[in-house]
């Protein structure tokens, strides 16, 4: 097997799940890019390259040199950040991804790793165990970009033969970095504000029902479906998956068991718009049968595990 090439991996999955492929392949397997130099120190332990995924030359080089077979494409502007600069987010969105699926055709890679998001589905799908099929109208430009990506990833498979894998993450909580301009980023938010004993000021109300899931899940499900034989992949758009489901006050009252002076306010803003759109919960059905995904976090069961090792990241 040849080098895996990391784009956009100082962001809050690519911080976690460079390190985990490290671990896996050895370092030396590993290149981690972004755009950013201030995260260079993070990748301290494998090779790392500035890159721009809109300069295709640049990433081109990068392939040529370090003989890479496998890509995972994580760099994108999320749905709230998407918002305020909408054009930005298209064209890094979908530019980035387009000069990822046309470097893996004329390169040969292997195997890609895009992710897409529950933001494709829209204010008229299913709320409830939204189906793999769901009717999807977006209404973010993050949505929109994501959506059009699964068909592109679709469109190469199909046409080309790339072999391009992807899931629709929901909300991911983590504790080893921040999170980068999402609508479910008041769940990660809360915990630096419990350790720190700040009072939070939520930007959703406390009823507010997303699809959620706690990192250790999302990377373990992503390193399933890589995994998974190529006959196994029956969708090639994306998959649905699902962690659990919870509203601000749930999670509130799972950190009140922790740190029992916590407050909470609400005062929800222009990303309750986005939320309301979302589903409450998800079907992944089609992912459990054709590669195994189980989750393994229920609330209690991340809100301890994050309370426990938050403190050795952030002070």
């Amino acid at each position: 097997m040849g080098k895996i090439l990391v784009i956009g991996a100082g962001g809050q999955l690519g911080t976690e799940l460079t390190k985990v492929l490290a671990d896996r392949y050895g370092n030396e397997a590993i290149i981690a890019t972004d755009f950013q130099e201030a995260v260079r120190p993070k990748f301290n332990y494998c090779s790392f390259y500035i890159l721009n995924v809109l300069n295709k030359t640049e990433l081109e080089a990068i392939i040529k040199t370090e003989g890479v077979s496998q890509i995972y494409h994580l760099a994108a502007i999320l749905s709230a950040a998407g918002e305020k600069n909408p054009l930005q987010a298209w064209d890094l969105n979908m530019g980035g991804l387009l000069n990822v699926l046309e470097v893996s055709r004329e390169y040969k890679i292997e195997k890609v790793f895009w992710p897409s998001s529950i933001a494709v589905f829209g204010p008229h799908s299913e709320k409830d165990q939204t189906p793999q099929n769901a009717f999807k109208d977006p209404n973010t430009i993050y949505g929109i970009s994501k959506l059009a990506g699964e068909h592109w990833c679709e469109y190469y498979f199909n046409k080309y033969g790339v072999d391009v894998r992807s899931i629709r993450y929901p909300g991911l909580i983590g504790y080893k970095s921040m999170p980068g301009g999402g609508t479910t980023d008041y769940a990660v938010d809360i915990y630096h504000k419990a350790l720190k004993g700040e009072k939070f000021s939520c930007f959703l109300n406390e009823h507010t029902y997303l699809p959620m899931m706690y990192m250790d899940d999302a990377i373990n499900a992503t390193l399933q479906l890589m995994d998974a034989p190529k006959e196994k992949i029956t969708i090639r758009t994306s998959y649905n998956i699902s962690g659990l489901s919870f509203s601000p006050a749930e999670i509130y009252q799972s950190i009140v068991k922790h740190y029992p002076n916590f407050e909470i306010k609400y005062q929800s803003d222009f990303r309750q718009a986005i939320a309301d759109s979302w589903p409450n919960s998800i079907d992944d059905s089609a992912a459990k049968a054709d590669w195994a995904w189980h989750p393994k976090f229920d609330l209690e069961a991340m809100t301890s595990a994050i309370i426990t090792n938050l403190p050795k990241y952030f002070n």
